[in-house]
Formats: structure tokens, sequence, C-alpha cells
């Protein structure tokens, strides 16, 4: 019984393992992770720079550069970079500035 049990709860994590990793559950997770991060910027008009890079499952972390307008009226329309990094567990963005990076100028 016990092997069974094994075997069952093994086939079980293969399953959704192989199910997580369809184009469209990628495309789902891109698109939830791109939405929480750019919220949690405040940047207006923010947009990825590249693509997220993916750690491994023991870190439980994508991170993705943001860039945009920095909307504090002192700020006056200014270009700003931020970093985030999304928990996949929580499904949390934590973002923090990283204007020091030298990133081309976005086109308007």
């Amino acid at each position: 019984m016990k092997t069974t049990t094994l075997t069952f709860l093994c086939l079980t994590a293969l399953a959704t393992q192989t199910q997580a990793s369809t184009p469209e559950a990628w495309a789902a997770f891109d698109k939830a992770m791109l939405a929480s991060c750019i919220k949690a910027s405040g940047l207006q008009d923010a947009s990825p720079v590249g693509k997220a890079a993916q750690f491994d499952d023991r870190v439980d972390y994508t991170a993705v550069l943001l860039q945009g307008r920095y909307p504090q009226k002192h700020m006056k329309g200014q270009q700003g970079t931020e970093l985030c990094l999304y928990n996949k567990k929580s499904k949390t963005a934590y973002v923090t500035e990283w204007d020091s990076i030298r990133l081309p100028a976005k086109s308007k």
C-alpha cells in the first residue's frame, strides 16, 4: 500500500510540474508577475527592460527590470529604472530604485 501511495504522489507531482510549465501557464505567470511589478513600482508608462530573470525553485523569485517615468511633480517626468523581485509563492512584488544602472533612453 505504501508503494502505491508513493507512486501516486510522485505521478501527481510530475503532472503538476508538467502542467505548470506549459506555454500557456508561463504566459499567465509572466502577465501576473509583470502586472504586480508595474503596480508596485508606481512608475508611469512602466515597461520591462528585456526579459525577466527566472531563478530556480530553491530561490522562489523572478527578477525584472522596469523603466518608466517618475510620477512625482518634483521629478518633472524624469525617467526612472526600478528592479522588481517577484515572490512566486506569495505572489508579492518588491521594488527598489536602480537608477544607477545605465540603460538606453526609452523612446516616447
